[in-house]
């Protein structure tokens, strides 16, 4: 059974996020989170007890689709001008919480003008309470920081432009 806090957390989450589905299953119940388009509210259900919640309010579902519409234009932006410059991008491989430091006091792994290696740790990804340290996997330096530290990343998302040696 799911807790209604960690309904909304997931919720949140979410929103945050450009993805559009999330099913988990745990201990016999089922929980699957969909977020809105024009013409669909968000449903959550439950499998024992079959219940279904109708989304917060029209302006939170609309407030999403407008963010993941700016995210989208915001990728097509940076798809262009890494193809213009041949800049190498340092992509997340997961979803997760992005840090630029191992330790809120430590100073950052890299910044703008750091020169990598292919095996320079460059961030953390914060993925179910796991840190996964991401490597540049490629010999160059950085050239733009595209994330802020804390920020929520998803699964390809561009991190960092290299320009390569």
């Amino acid at each position: 059974m799911f807790k209604l806090s960690e309904i909304k957390e997931l919720m949140k989450l979410m929103d945050q996020t450009s993805l559009q589905e999330l099913e988990i299953e745990n201990e016999g119940s089922r929980l699957l989170i969909r977020k809105p388009n024009k013409t669909e509210s968000v449903v959550v259900t439950s499998a024992p007890l079959q219940q279904t919640y109708a989304p917060v309010n029209p302006q939170t579902a609309a407030s999403a689709l407008s963010v993941q519409a700016s995210a989208t234009v915001g990728s097509n932006v940076d798809e262009q001008k890494e193809s213009d410059s041949g800049l190498h991008k340092i992509v997340s491989p997961m979803v997760g919480t992005f840090y630029e430091a191992a330790s809120p006091g430590s100073a950052p792994f890299v910044s703008k003008g750091s020169k990598v290696s292919d095996k320079t740790a460059v961030c953390i990804i914060e993925a179910m309470k796991l840190m996964n340290e991401i490597e540049a996997e490629i010999k160059g330096e950085i050239v733009e920081v595209l994330v802020q530290n804390g920020q929520l990343v998803e699964y390809g998302q561009p991190l960092f432009l290299v320009k390569p040696e």
